[in-house]
């Protein structure tokens, strides 16, 4: 989707519309990127915090909750939010490579 995108907006929708999606991508996924780090590494934290004795420590129900939100929180601080950035960087690799075929090619323009 990520290298098929850009081609079919660019290609049907014109030049204008691509830098639409490119803006729209970058700009929503820079916050979610971020977000997605930041709040699974908080996650991640709070259950070292709740294990060195904070809340009652480990066996408490905090505990298993804390467990529950890390379980949710390494997939987003490790693989989902940086993920995101090599999204937008393939986005706006493929519509720099065919940048010129858009502008010559472009059924609306």
């Amino acid at each position: 989707m990520a290298v098929s995108t850009p081609l079919v907006v660019g290609f049907l929708l014109g030049p204008l519309a691509l830098g639409g999606v490119l803006i729209g991508s970058v700009v929503s996924g820079v916050f979610l990127a971020f977000t997605m780090t930041n709040s699974g590494a908080a996650w991640d934290n709070a259950k070292k915090y709740i294990e060195t004795g904070a809340f009652g420590g480990k066996g408490t129900p905090i505990h298993a909750a804390a467990v529950m939100g890390d379980t949710v929180g390494d997939p987003f601080k490790d693989t989902a939010g940086p993920a995101i950035n090599s999204l937008i960087k393939v986005l706006n690799t493929i519509s720099i490579v065919f940048v010129s075929a858009v502008v010559v090619y472009a059924l609306f323009v």
